[in-house]
């Protein structure tokens, strides 16, 4: 639904409330707006002029030089090229120095050695949607009306000043498809007044009933049909004002009569529908569902069959129009018709529905009927059409209405308590609150002692049917944004995640989106696979079963690792050299030799790498798995959970793994630093006897990560001032650890040192046995100004004299 703000604003006061502001408070309040669309795309002094006279052009067959008054006392010559310029015409005249879409500026010009002094527009060129004007005006200048003042802003005439806003409407929202609707709907949002279009009429000395008849057969599927009688109408053309507000809506003028069918249906919400009254006889309408084999030939010209299902208005004998849809042809309003039957109805939504998709014939007509129209617009809507015709075609209207109910509409009658308001909506607003926003919505209404409200719905609102619906016209209208955040509580929450399981599943994700298997495996094994790498078990030992499946699987796992090396030798036996796997699981301990209690259990996690990271390509070389990349896993892992300032790294030598490239994951906890887990290479001797290439294993204790994990997100704005970067190489024993020395850096420098990294470590007979040499880059930054160069200077002469003095570090020259 489009809605033009200057519009709206003749049955809302839209003062102080700019269209995006509207689209913006209407978005929040549940009618989503797509976007605000600016009618003038661009166009600047251009003004109405009047061609006084047309001559050919001395050098040009297809040219013409015009002479054009604009209101401003003087004559323009403009040279035009249009088939259709003539004298006498009212014309829209970009003058010189004015604009047009596309930032075309106008400027005086010479065509073919006769100076131009403006342009004379056509529609396009103004920016318009020409597909929406008479096919003779979609080619060639504009022509505006007669009586359109010269002078006048093009802008003012042509309505190009206004806004239109898109309306996204849910289904259940069908009384926005009106501009009544939707004034009704800022209503409710800003508290101010609607007013009401008139639709008084003006009698003539004839009636209705003497003209028209209806009989209304098919009961179940029109539940109201109205008619009203209007003599003596001429047709011709519809005011620009009509013309302007149709087409900022979508819909093609046609002539004035039809013009306002289609306006009042965009007004109300109601379709309505004007048939040529000469061409019925005897007036009688009859409604009906149509007949086996019989056929339709609708406006738009094809000849549609029909069948028995599908609901037609009908003059007695033949259908002339199906219900809802469309008109037929043979009752059209052309030029040469005087009188009307003008009709208003309710159709039911079902059988418009059924009948506009089988045919393929969907209209604004069958979309507002599909969702269900007004009750108790249809004979207003109706008043406010013949009422306009009297006043735009010089018609006539016979005094009364003829009309048949077959269903009297009854708004609905609400009951809801402002406790159960409250619980559902875990507020606490006060029964004023509620009145008030009860009063915005315009929903008559009463209250017992209880705070129980007794709440009339009008019918202009029939998708609310219930307590809830209340609720929600509440909820919106006191705004999504206040309403208090509250959790489910209880002793269980259905569906809910414990800690440790979402931590468990987020490990599980980034895992597999990191290239890594994720392997389920027994948790039964052989004595001999618990005997592996003790410093996961401790001094635990392991849990026997007591009826085994075979000496393989007849004890409890103690560790991850040894599962997954399984897999691994069972990978690389099969010719599958390369393994990227992990494992979420339990392992159980137990220091009892005879159990009598339950073992304990535990959750760990682990990972192997084995083979190429990086497979042999044509132009590239195989790249093996390294320590780097298993460490790379536990960061990232350890980085998501929010533990990255917590966990350390330092060199280790457990049993089982390689005594040069293994660490302990040491995790700083309220009771002081506890090593969770260690990552590293497999021995070199386990290696090869379970011929492997070189494989990198990961095992960690979750119980301490399930406690301090921490999905609070930190963020900080990007640095506004420049950093400083100094890079520095020291010498230092070879058993001094690089990150003994980045912290000691960090911890001298303080605030101002943003981060530093290693970038090269070199050992050699240069430097002496023993000896190594680390270089790191230091990033200084501070957050509210520039540093100096001397600052940093200073500070970074004291780095180095801490690393001296701490590590007897030499700077290497």
């Amino acid at each position: 639904m489009k809605v033009s703000y200057q519009w709206l604003n003749e049955y809302i006061s839209l003062e102080g409330l700019p269209a995006e502001e509207l689209a913006e408070k209407m978005t929040r309040g549940g009618i989503e707006i797509d976007g605000v669309e600016q009618l003038n795309k661009g166009v600047s002094g251009v003004v109405v002029g009047y061609v006084k006279s047309k001559e050919r052009h001395p050098d040009a067959d297809k040219l013409n030089v015009c002479k054009v008054d604009v209101g401003t006392g003087e004559e323009l010559q403009i040279v035009c090229g249009a088939k259709n310029v003539d004298a006498g015409q009212l014309v829209p005249v970009a003058v010189i120095g004015a604009v047009l879409p596309g930032d075309f500026k106008i400027k005086r010009a010479k065509l073919r050695g006769v100076e131009s002094q403006g342009m004379i527009c056509s529609a396009k060129e103004l920016g318009l949607n020409d597909k929406l004007l008479p096919k003779e005006q979609q080619e060639g200048i504009l022509v505006l009306p007669t009586g359109t003042a010269i002078g006048a802003p093009i802008g003012e005439v042509l309505g190009l000043d206004d806004e239109v806003l898109e309306l996204d409407l849910t289904p259940n929202r069908s009384d926005c498809l009106s501009m009544l609707g939707a004034a009704y709907e800022v209503a409710a949002l800003t508290g101010r007044d609607v007013k009401l279009p008139n639709n008084s009429v003006l009698h003539a000395a004839i009636k209705t009933e003497d003209y028209v008849s209806v009989d209304v057969q098919a009961t179940g599927q029109c539940h109201h049909y109205s008619a009203r009688y209007i003599k003596g109408v001429k047709i011709g053309e519809s005011p620009l004002w009509l013309k302007n507000r149709l087409m900022a809506a979508g819909i093609r003028p046609i002539n004035n009569v039809v013009d306002v069918t289609n306006y009042v249906m965009l007004e109300y919400g109601q379709p309505l529908h004007a048939f040529d009254a000469d061409k019925i006889p005897g007036g009688k309408i009859v409604v009906r569902p149509a007949r086996e084999g019989e056929t339709l030939v609708t406006l738009d010209e094809q000849e549609r069959r029909l069948e028995p299902h599908m609901l037609v208005i009908a003059d007695g004998n033949a259908p002339i129009a199906l219900a809802g849809v469309m008109g037929g042809a043979s009752t059209e309003v052309t030029g040469d018709t005087v009188n009307l039957i003008l009709e208003s109805a309710y159709f039911d939504g079902g059988v418009v529905r059924k009948t506009s998709r089988q045919l393929g014939l969907r209209s604004e007509s069958s979309i507002r009927f599909e969702k269900e129209v007004d009750h108790a617009a249809v004979v207003p809507a109706l008043n406010r059409a013949a009422s306009l015709i009297a006043e735009l075609a010089n018609g006539l209207v016979a005094e009364g209405v003829v009309e048949s109910f077959t269903r009297e509409p009854k708004p609905a009658a609400i009951h809801v308590s402002l406790d159960r308001i409250n619980d559902y909506l875990g507020t606490s607003l006060s029964s004023l609150e509620v009145r008030t926003i009860l009063a915005r919505l315009q929903f008559p209404y009463e209250m017992d002692t209880n705070d129980v409200f007794t709440i009339t719905v009008p019918t202009r609102r029939g998708e609310i049917t219930r307590d809830v619906d209340i609720i929600e016209e509440v909820a919106r209208l006191h705004g999504y944004d206040n309403i208090p955040t509250t959790l489910i509580h209880g002793d269980a929450i259905p569906g809910a995640l414990t800690k440790p399981q979402a931590i468990r599943r987020e490990l599980r994700k980034r895992l597999a989106d990191s290239g890594l298997y994720e392997v389920v495996s027994y948790s039964f094994t052989s004595p001999a696979r618990t005997a592996l790498f003790p410093v996961l078990t401790g001094d635990a030992k392991h849990v026997k079963l007591s009826m085994p499946m075979s000496e393989d699987r007849s004890v409890l796992r103690t560790t991850l690792i040894a599962q997954l090396l399984e897999t691994a030798i069972y990978n690389r036996n099969r010719r599958n050299e390369t393994s990227a796997l992990f494992e979420i699981g339990s392992v159980f301990h137990t220091r009892e030799e005879t159990l009598t209690k339950l073992p304990q259990e535990k959750h760990r996690f682990a990972a192997l790498l084995t083979g190429n990271r990086k497979e042999k390509a044509w132009n590239e070389a195989p790249a093996a798995y390294d320590f780097f990349d298993a460490k790379g896993i536990v960061e990232t892992l350890l980085s998501v959970l929010g533990l990255s300032s917590k966990v350390s790294y330092a060199a280790a030598n457990p049993e089982h793994f390689h005594p040069g490239r293994t660490a302990a994951v040491t995790l700083e906890t309220a009771d002081g630093p506890v090593v969770i887990g260690y990552v590293g290479q497999l021995h070199p001797a386990k290696q090869v006897e379970w011929d492997l290439a070189d494989t990198y294993l990961v095992e960690l204790e979750l119980a301490p990560i399930y406690e301090l994990a921490d999905d609070h997100l930190v963020y900080k704005p990007l640095p506004r001032f420049p950093a400083i970067e100094r890079d520095i190489a020291v010498v230092v024993d070879s058993a001094v650890p690089a990150a003994g020395l980045t912290a000691v850096a960090r911890e001298k420098a303080g605030e101002l040192l943003e981060s530093v990294s290693v970038f090269d470590v070199y050992t050699g007979e240069r430097l002496g046995e023993g000896k190594k040499s680390v270089a790191m880059s230091l990033l200084y930054r501070h957050a509210e100004r520039t540093l100096t160069d001397e600052e940093v200077t200073s500070l970074h002469a004291e780095v180095v004299q801490q690393l001296e003095q701490s590590f007897g570090a030499e700077l290497r020259k």
